[in-house]
């Protein structure tokens, strides 16, 4: 169910059947499932199934996460700074919170928040053998995040430090081996025929194909200058998700590289995602480049 949920395969983690689970794995089981469902678009009807279940910290810091997919990011900031000060310890609140406080500009902080677990990465190899399988894929997710984030910031050295950490203590976690070729994507060279076999690997077979790992293989591929087997990755994320924003994103990055037209995909991703990051960015070069352009005048020869 978790690897599921990490490879993108979300009405998979939707439709699971959570019957037969013990009582300590029905809680993170339905909080997976609602994650799933707010990563799916369905962010309203989280909302209201959590109506009257805010007194549980780790439903709590779901609805955060669905406020802020709804678009009100100061109210799921402000419930996750208080979620943040009387439940610190708790791991969902961390990754939840987290990545609320990350999306809304609060990095630092989200870090803060993450970083509050018992014991440091060298030590986790013990926390692991005395927890639970919830606890341990918790860990897992946690990294995952902190990596992200420090990517993020440009940090590419933290977020190696991070994922190496985890690797005397994970070597067969899916997570990992996918935190760690984010990593290899920005370090390049022969990371990124790295990167690409975890993601191709995911990415075609029948069981673990999803949009996600399709988008993965096809950015490896780009940065590999394979631009036919690229497009055709990113035809197979559309044709799965017509409405992704980042297949879109990546495609319009493709167009560039091909010498295309650009502004349908733009158009779709305005419509769809107007807050995206490559958006917001296109937006900032653009006028970085007119205030450039004002301390030139043109030359016209007659």
């Amino acid at each position: 169910m978790h690897n599921a949920f990490y490879q993108g395969q979300y009405q998979a983690v939707i439709d699971f059947d959570t019957t037969s689970f013990s009582s300590e794995n029905v809680l993170p089981a339905r909080i997976l499932q609602l994650r799933a469902q707010i990563a799916t678009g369905a962010a309203e009807e989280v909302l209201a199934k959590l109506k009257g279940d805010g007194k549980v910290p780790d439903l709590a810091a779901v609805k955060a996460l669905a406020q802020y997919a709804t678009g009100n990011t100061t109210l799921a900031i402000g419930e996750v700074e208080k979620l943040a000060s009387t439940y610190s310890e708790n791991v969902t609140v961390q990754i939840l919170g987290g990545t609320v406080l990350q999306a809304g500009g609060k990095s630092d902080e989200a870090l803060g928040l993450l970083t509050k677990h018992q014991g440091s990465l060298e030590a986790y190899d013990l926390f692991l053998i005395v927890g639970s399988e919830q606890k341990a894929y918790s860990t897992f997710y946690r990294v995952a995040l902190i990596v992200q984030i420090h990517l993020q910031q440009n940090r590419t050295d933290l977020a190696l430090k991070e994922v190496q950490a985890a690797r005397k203590w994970a070597q067969d976690s899916l997570l990992v081996n996918i935190a760690e070729s984010w990593v290899g994507l920005r370090m390049g060279g022969e990371k990124y025929q790295q990167a690409f076999y975890v993601f191709e690997e995911m990415a075609q077979a029948p069981s673990t194909s999803a949009t996600k790992s399709l988008i993965g293989q096809a950015v490896a591929e780009l940065h590999l200058g394979r631009l036919p087997e690229a497009e055709a990755a990113l035809q197979q994320a559309m044709e799965k998700d017509p409405s992704n924003s980042e297949a879109i994103s990546n495609s319009i990055v493709l167009d560039v590289l091909y010498g295309k037209d650009t502004s349908e995909h733009i158009s779709s991703l305005q419509s769809l995602a107007p807050e995206h990051a490559y958006l917001s960015d296109l937006l900032e070069k653009s006028s970085l480049f007119d205030q450039a352009a004002t301390k030139y005048s043109a030359k016209v020869t007659l």
